[in-house]
């Protein structure tokens, strides 16, 4: 049991370790010091899993971690590499956020071994074949050529982690990771509720404003003034690093970190993906890979934007999203909105007017009828759903409405049920959902999305 409390730790520290260089665009290696990392790690081991929620709705998830812990930490003398993707979700895609850095962890007997993180760009020179990107690449942006750091453009966290090992292995690199995971940028702003307020450099870093705070100080004067020495910002995420490891390892924190990390594997903002198939049964099983679920039967919508600003909008696009559904006609039909608020007051070098890709996916068969605020629609059909995709905009300071009326299939009508699919990344959306079946009576349901959310009218909500 100690070696399954020494991984869950690890695992935690990891994200956090590699977060905080979230936001380095230097060309030389970053030096982390392993020792103290793993001394601190397994000091801290023994207090965790006394404190990880046990109740009744989180045992899989529960069951799930002892599993995860029990495989990793074997001691067969084997190292294991796990490519963690590092995604700016203010500049949101399909996949979580801008794909802007990475990690590579090499784990040997529930120890780290290596820790090295690279800015994407980097890897990126290093490839050399001509990939034709998506569509929407080469219409909004006028990319001729598919990267890593574009690769995460499928909401589908699987089909993402096989294209960025893909461009992995074009720039030279060995792609057989044994796992892969994905972590956004906001992970760090919920750090920062647990720990509290932190200062480096005369600069306080808080749960409101940390990804901002680190942009302004390691982004924005670089990209002003390319001959500025890289030094400083490398010794304030160290330091800010080293001071958010130091305040978790407190023994009042670790149920919340605890508490913390399932929280954002069930949101989306942490997702995993292993080799091992055992491993990845298993994270299927509690929803933490981040698929497109493929088999379900009722009535289906996930709404995925894809900034395509190449700017850091997303912090300041605030959604609002009503879905109707009325079964009492003489077909289904279905009609969504889905209101955009850009509330910056002007542009500058981190936002300007909004510019998405949407993609609504529904039910397969589903048929488009009508389309409001929206381009023409460009509709495929993807993990056995049909995808309609638009390219939309949103002014500073203003509001685009988008809607669409469709027909569902048939087969949604009996026995209605709903499944809405969280993108990774997106944040909290107020939600509305009104249902008419087909008797004619209204059932409506108000939440707040958060994670994957199933609607089932003749049962309570799940």
């Amino acid at each position: 049991m100690g070696k399954r409390k020494k991984i869950i730790w690890i695992i935690l520290i990891l994200v956090l370790v590699v977060l905080v260089g979230f936001f380095i665009f230097s060309e030389k290696k970053i030096i982390i010091d392993k020792t103290n990392l793993t001394l601190q790690t397994l000091s801290a081991a023994e207090k965790i899993v006394n404190f990880l929620p046990i109740k009744e709705d989180t045992k899989k998830e529960v069951e799930t971690v002892n599993f995860l812990a029990q495989e990793l930490a074997k001691s067969d003398g084997i190292e294991r590499r796990y490519l963690i993707l590092l995604q700016n979700n203010m500049e949101l895609r399909p996949g979580g956020g801008f794909l802007g850095q990475y990690a590579i962890l090499k784990i040997k007997d529930g120890k780290v071994t290596s820790t090295f993180i690279e800015d994407a760009n980097l890897l990126d020179q290093r490839i050399n074949v001509k990939v034709a990107p998506p569509y929407p690449f080469y219409r909004m942006m006028s990319l001729k050529k598919w990267k890593f750091r574009d690769s995460n453009f499928s909401p589908d966290f699987p089909t993402n982690v096989e294209k960025a090992k893909y461009f992995y292995r074009l720039s030279g690199g060995n792609s057989e990771f044994d796992g892969v995971i994905s972590v956004n940028a906001t992970v760090l702003n919920k750090i920062l509720q647990i720990t509290g307020p932190i200062t480096v450099g005369g600069t306080q870093f808080n749960s409101d404003n940390a990804v901002l705070a680190l942009e302004e100080k390691v982004e924005k004067v670089y990209i002003l003034n390319e001959n500025i020495d890289t030094q400083n910002r490398k010794w304030l995420i160290k330091e800010l690093g080293n001071q958010i490891i130091s305040k978790l390892m407190q023994l009042g924190n670790i149920p919340k970190l605890a508490e913390f990390g399932l929280e954002e594997l069930r949101n989306k903002e942490i997702m995993l993906n292993f080799s091992n198939q055992q491993l990845q049964d298993k994270v299927k099983e509690v929803h933490w890979d981040g698929s497109v679920l493929t088999d379900w039967n009722g009535d289906f919508l996930m709404m995925v934007d894809a900034n395509m600003g190449a700017l850091k909008s997303d912090y300041y696009i605030k959604r609002d999203v009503y879905y109707e559904v009325d079964l009492s006609g003489e077909k289904p039909t279905a009609y969504l909105r889905i209101t955009y608020n850009h509330t910056a007051s002007h542009g500058d070098w981190r936002t300007s007017d909004y510019h998405s890709y949407l993609r609504v996916y529904t039910p397969l068969g589903s048929n488009l009828v009508e389309r409001k605020m929206v381009s023409y629609p460009n509709i495929q059909e993807e993990f056995g759903k049909t995808a309609i995709g638009f390219i939309l905009h949103v002014l500073i300071g203003r509001q685009t409405v988008a809607e669409i009326r469709y027909e569902l299939p048939e087969s949604v009508r009996e026995n209605y049920k709903l499944l809405i699919q969280k993108q990774s990344g997106v944040g909290d959306i107020p939600l509305e959902v009104k249902i008419k079946d087909k008797d004619g009576k209204e059932h409506v349901v108000k939440e707040t999305l958060k994670k994957d959310l199933k609607i089932e009218p003749s049962e309570e909500q799940q």
